[in-house]
């Protein structure tokens, strides 16, 4: 009933949608609320920590391998809940490796959610920074995310550099996997610029949207697998050089045709409709519409889909999409019967930018967030659009006169498949240019 008063309300013209140059603070507020939030997948809660490591590190055994063959354990040594506390294991020795041993140095809990928690550690052989999550494991399944991290290698894609497991004295088991430390993330580069009143400069706007495209066009072509959790908060960024990386695979998962999915999937401002009008046949679209709001978000510097329930969310879309025709419900989801639906107008997208904004973000915007799935962009098709032809000017650089970060070092793999035309707009002619040299 409340979603079709609040419809009803818009139909009316007695709500209407947000001034872009509005106040945001409100809004705001619930995406700090959303920071720990996740998928029904992992909805064991945990206990929110900012400076304190996690108490179940206290005495907490390791085993060095992350196979189902059980090791020799080594013990923590340390208390457990101060920074200081050394994490210690073996590696190697498999295949004629000679084996080695790994010391980390706990120091800062950087997140918390209910997956578990990530601390940000140190290596005292090499001095390098990295993160450990550390996630409760079911001992009855083999853990999704493992499997699905350990296959990938892109330079968009955060590394898995080892993985261990580790027990408590509650005989509880922790998978905990080791990844490369990257301090920033899209969210709070947003909130940064939007705390100063502030845009996010448009090219950062579109080195990050290019990097997440390139990184889905690799996770969903090469790979096979949907990321379902596409969220400024999982988009880490390195505030040097640029270059971003994508990260939490807790919810990803191989789609598989005809085979049913849940729909109660990924972070409520970013969730794709098909989710919300209770899809399990979806396809990696849905993380196309993610890519979309998070487009949106760092042009806006607040959320565009701000709902403040499931439903909720459903009205925020149709107050910018309008209503959803029988036809785009239908290739959402053709098992949704209960079509009753105000007529909504669409709001003109232009409209809903500043008047300097670029057409060409404008227009990728509309082309990601669409109702049907099928008309959506591809990641790769995205990646070719003209809002990144900039990008692919050899004369660009950051504004600190540096390069850019590497945008064009595509692998066969990465290409496979690409049309003639695409590939044409895809690779810049200096790069082509490059290649036919180096051949």
């Amino acid at each position: 009933m409340h979603v079709m008063r609040r419809l009803k309300s818009i139909a009316s013209g007695r709500s209407s949608v947000s001034d872009p140059g509005g106040d945001s603070g409100t809004k705001r507020a619930k995406v700090d609320r959303q920071n720990a939030s996740s998928s029904v997948e992992r909805e064991r809660k945990g206990k929110s920590g900012v400076e304190q490591l996690p108490k179940e590190m206290h005495e907490m055994k390791i085993t060095d391998d992350c196979d189902d063959k059980e090791l020799d354990a080594t013990v923590v040594r340390g208390s457990g809940t101060e920074a200081g506390q050394i994490i210690a294991m073996t590696i190697g020795g498999k295949n004629g490796q000679p084996k080695q041993t790994v010391s980390y140095m706990a120091e800062r809990v950087v997140g918390t959610g209910s997956f578990g928690v990530v601390f940000q550690a140190k290596c005292l052989e090499t001095n390098e920074a990295v993160a450990i999550k550390k996630v409760l494991q079911d001992k009855r399944y083999k853990n999704r995310e493992l499997q699905i991290i350990r296959a990938l290698d892109h330079p968009n894609i955060v590394q898995l550099k080892h993985c261990f497991f580790s027990t408590t004295d509650k005989n509880e088991l922790y998978l905990n996997l080791v990844l490369e430390y990257v301090s920033e993330t899209i969210y709070r580069i947003t909130k940064h610029y939007s705390r100063m009143n502030q845009h996010v400069p448009l090219i950062f706007v579109q080195l990050y949207t290019y990097q997440i495209c390139r990184a889905l066009a690799y996770l969903h072509g090469v790979i096979g697998v949907c990321h379902r959790d596409i969220k400024p908060q999982n988009i880490l960024v390195n505030p040097h050089t640029h270059q971003l990386k994508l990260c939490d695979f807790g919810s990803a998962k191989m789609l598989v045709p005809g085979e049913p999915n849940i729909s109660y999937i990924c972070s409520r401002y970013y969730r794709a409709p098909e989710l919300i009008f209770g899809a399990t046949e979806y396809t990696t679209s849905i993380d196309m519409w993610s890519v979309g709001c998070v487009l949106a978000e760092l042009l806006l510097g607040k959320p565009l889909f701000p709902g403040e329930s499931g439903v909720d969310q459903l009205v925020e879309i149709v107050k910018v999409l309008g209503t959803p025709t029988r036809e785009e419900v239908k290739c959402m989801n053709p098992n949704y019967t209960e079509f009753k639906f105000p007529q909504v107008k669409a709001h003109p997208w232009h409209k809903l930018f500043h008047k300097r904004m670029p057409p060409q973000a404008v227009d990728l915007v509309s082309r990601l967030i669409q109702y049907s799935p099928s008309l959506r962009y591809t990641a790769l098709e995205a990646c070719a659009h003209p809002f990144f032809d900039e990008l692919r000017d050899p004369k660009i650089r950051l504004p600190n006169g540096c390069p850019l970060p590497p945008l064009f070092n595509f692998t066969s793999q990465e290409l496979d498949g690409a049309s003639c035309e695409l590939l044409q707009r895809l690779i810049p002619e200096h790069v082509k240019l490059n290649h036919a040299q180096m051949a």
